[in-house]
């Protein structure tokens, strides 16, 4: 008898009460991108479209042994890791992937849409030295990527500068987002260690749902790595997807702040395929 399989991705981050960030959105965006969404929950945040007003740590043996429960027995395609915030966290998570070959897509949270911080200021330097290693690609918005390499970043020409900088943390490639430039266009910049780098640009949409954008496109890139895409045209459809999904929920009201996005606008039948 034939049996089947889903294209499965882990997310590695912090539950957001709301439902608009963390993993909330990563399982969603798996979800609606038809796979089979697997998580390892690293905090739990109060948390609302308004703002942050708590962190609970999980404890970091807990946090290893979910993705060892998960790795060892769905076996994952894909990982994506979002809110790490302690050093403690940091060292656990490396630890325990460095175990598998898996592509991993790092969306480095140090902030959220409110301007609330969601990581300790000792664990930056550790994120770089650890994590980002491991990475295929990292996401990094402007001000994350201000944050860790101390540049001012104002046009794409800076953006193009910060990208070749972090690219000495060790990580295979970067998506520097623009997406706080002000401006009718925005940019994002996609650099490479190997191969030609490149310049994305889209039209801006006016919406104060936002809330989520990060967290949903790393997700979306993971989703797309474990389907079998190749990085950068898991980019190119996981920034669509993404843009979509801003433009389908501008106009709906969730929150009295950022509301999330519209991550069902168009869902995805779970894809089955031959397992080996």
């Amino acid at each position: 008898m034939t049996t089947y399989q889903y294209p499965a991705v882990l997310t590695i981050a912090g539950s957001d009460s709301g439902g608009g960030a963390g993993i909330q959105a990563d399982l969603k965006t798996f979800s609606a991108l038809g796979c089979f969404g697997t998580s390892a929950i690293t905090a739990v945040t109060v948390q609302n479209t308004r703002g942050v007003t708590g962190i609970h740590s999980i404890p970091a043996s807990v946090v290893q042994g979910q993705i060892k429960a998960v790795m060892d027995d769905i076996k994952p395609a894909a990982i994506k890791i979002g809110m790490v915030h302690s050093p403690e966290l940091v060292l656990a998570i490396a630890a325990q992937l460095k175990q598998y070959q898996v592509p991993v897509v790092i969306d480095p949270v140090m902030v959220a849409s409110s301007g609330d911080p969601l990581i300790k200021e000792e664990t930056i330097a550790l994120l770089q030295q650890e994590l980002f290693p491991l990475a295929l690609v990292i996401t990094p918005n402007l001000d994350e990527a201000q944050l860790l390499t101390g540049m001012s970043i104002q046009n794409v020409e800076e953006m193009q500068a910060a990208a070749q900088e972090l690219l000495h943390t060790g990580c295979r490639s970067v998506l520097l987002k623009g997406g706080h430039l002000k401006g009718a266009r925005l940019f994002d910049v996609y650099l490479p260690r190997q191969g030609e780098g490149h310049v994305y640009e889209s039209a801006a949409i006016q919406s104060q749902n936002t809330h989520g954008t990060g967290c949903t496109l790393s997700s979306a890139i993971a989703a797309y790595l474990a389907q079998g895409f190749p990085t950068v045209e898991a980019i190119l459809h996981a920034r669509h997807y993404v843009y979509q999904a801003i433009d389908q929920g501008k106009d709906v009201k969730t929150g009295e702040g950022h509301g999330p996005l519209n991550h069902f606008f168009s869902p995805q039948p779970m894809q089955k395929r031959q397992r080996k």
